[in-house]
């Protein structure tokens, strides 16, 4: 639980780091302590507001990790119980005659299967019957061996906020009026390419949106893929090898971690947004060289994340440019939570900052979120994205983007940069920059403990403890409410959570129902951990902005 330990949080000295003048620190509106959570400055203090990371107190690590051991002991107790034949195992096993082979199956992890999953399976998978705009419908469903095997009961549970897709600019939506040119875009070119963009699957489409993207990012060139995971994971490959160093934040995606792990190179991973231990690797890296032979590196490419999708934190970018210029090393960007979520006009956290997009090397992010489709871009100079399109497995082998997808993501884009002649693209933006500020603010109130930046529409609410993650979401789906929990392996084991993730298409009405029953559960489940009192008012003004405007 290192990186949940709150920093300096009182502290109203304006320091500069790594660098950077005071000036660009206002420019770009970034945090400049050196702490993880230290207290931003000036106009940061309004615009990129404290990221904190709230230490629970001791007795709920002490109880969450009592319950894991509770729930393994039972588990081992089953396990015993099957091996004698008083009960039956539903998982997949080794063949008698295959004993003596190398297992197939893992052992642990067929046991945290079987034991502990099985058992709250319910809370995951779970059917929708409509489209996962602000509400859906559900399909009930009722297990009668304990969630091995689940039946369908028939019957629908309709309007259920959806407070779990990352429908963030609302645009995974069905009016007949936004989707006319998709459905037209069908009409002429069918739903499927069925060859590659190197053969004969490259659509005037696809390059139309390819120079909108560029348009959007201001870059000069970009390239769209029609899988956001493979993105990352086939075009790291390409750009980085064997002699190569990878530095990635502790809390990367997996698709980052499966594609620096697939090109080769060495991974060092680096605490997460802590600039010191970021700086200290970089320091070793150019003074030590690879190992053994402590011949320079080929290349050192820092890889980071707009916005981290488990804990809502925001990336630290001016700093890191910062480093990266210091030490001339490269820069990859995963902009999948953050394109089109944060900014003025939804460019990202590059706009967040206010940085120049060129100071990024590679420029990614997905169409999954925001724009309500599918797919991913790498963006940046004209040399990178032609040099992919003949490197990347993903530009290479794999099929060509879906025509209606990539006619939906021009249409979303477009609206966005009010090239559709509305301004419905930027009150969608300030739509959810509001709920965000609200929702966080509210829970803030409540006593929850929340991770993550003030700007950022991923709101995880920790829960700690297992029980408590199961009742939870049982719970919030019997008052119609749809959430996504999380715990270990993909958290921490003393650090699972729910994850809400906030839109533009949420009514305040909406998220009024959501925390009026958030505020009956955390006390009826004993969820309000936090030890920070915050006003129900905003600061009015604060005494760093006269000193930075002096």
């Amino acid at each position: 639980m290192a990186r949940a330990a709150a920093a300096n949080g009182n502290s109203k000295t304006l320091l500069n780091c790594n660098g950077l003048r005071s000036e660009d620190v206002k420019r770009s509106v970034s945090q400049c302590n050196g702490e993880k959570n230290g207290p931003r400055t000036g106009v940061a203090s309004r615009q990129h507001r404290q990221e904190f990371f709230e230490q629970a107190p001791m007795y709920v690590a002490v109880m969450t990790y009592l319950g894991f051991g509770i729930v393994t002991l039972f588990g081992y107790f089953r396990d015993f119980l099957r091996a004698v034949g008083l009960e039956k195992c539903h998982l997949a096993q080794e063949r008698e005659e295959q004993k003596d082979f190398v297992p197939l199956y893992q052992d642990f992890e067929n046991f945290y299967t079987r034991n502990l999953y099985m058992r709250v399976r319910d809370n995951w998978n779970r059917p929708l019957c409509s489209l996962p705009g602000p509400v859906f419908d559900l399909m009930e469903r009722v297990s009668d061996d304990y969630n091995w095997t689940f039946r369908f009961t028939g019957r629908t549970l309709h309007n259920v906020i959806n407070m779990g897709s990352y429908n963030y600019l609302g645009f995974a939506e069905n009016k007949e009026d936004f989707l006319k040119t998709v459905a037209d875009t069908m009409q002429q070119y069918g739903v499927g390419v069925c060859s590659t963009r190197q053969e004969i699957g490259n659509l005037s489409l696809h390059e139309d949106l390819e120079k909108l993207v560029a348009s959007f990012l201001g870059v000069e060139s970009s390239m769209a893929f029609g899988m956001g995971f493979a993105t990352n994971s086939m075009n790291i490959p390409a750009l980085v090898g064997k002699g190569c160093l990878i530095l990635s934040d502790e809390l990367n995606h997996t698709s980052l971690i499966l594609g620096a792990r697939l090109s080769g190179a060495t991974i060092r991973v680096y605490k997460h947004n802590n600039m010191h231990s970021l700086e200290k690797m970089l320091r070793e890296a150019v003074c030590s060289g690879q190992p053994r032979t402590h011949r320079p590196w080929k290349k050192i490419l820092i890889m980071v994340e707009g916005i981290y999708s488990m804990e809502g934190s925001v990336v630290r970018l001016p700093e890191i440019i910062a480093l990266k210029k210091k030490y001339k090393a490269y820069l990859y960007l995963d902009e999948a939570h953050s394109i089109g979520a944060v900014g003025p006009s939804g460019r990202g956290v590059t706009e967040m900052f206010g940085v120049n997009p060129a100071d990024v090397d590679v420029m990614m992010g997905t169409f999954t979120k925001s724009f309500g489709a599918a797919g991913g871009y790498i963006a940046g100079k004209k040399e990178l994205v032609d040099y992919l399109r003949s490197h990347s497995h993903s530009a290479v082998y794999a099929s060509a983007m879906s025509p209606p997808i990539t006619e939906q993501i021009i249409r979303a884009m477009k609206c966005i940069m009010g090239k559709d002649g509305t301004t419905e693209g930027i009150k969608r933006i300030r739509q959810l920059a509001e709920n965000t500020r609200y929702f966080r603010a509210r829970l803030k109130e409540m006593g929850f403990i929340i991770y993550g930046n003030d700007d950022s529409p991923v709101v995880p609410i920790l829960l700690y403890m297992p029980g408590k993650v199961v009742a939870f979401a049982r719970e919030m789906l019997e008052r119609n409410i749809g959430v996504v929990v999380v715990g270990f392996p993909a958290t921490p084991i003393t650090e699972a959570r729910a994850r809400f993730c906030l839109s533009a298409a949420h009514t305040r009405a909406m998220l009024d129902q959501v925390l009026h029953h958030l505020n009956e559960l955390g006390d009826g489940l004993c969820l309000k951990f936090s030890r920070r009192k915050y006003s129900s008012r905003p600061d009015l003004c604060n005494e760093t902005d006269f000193e930075l405007d002096s």
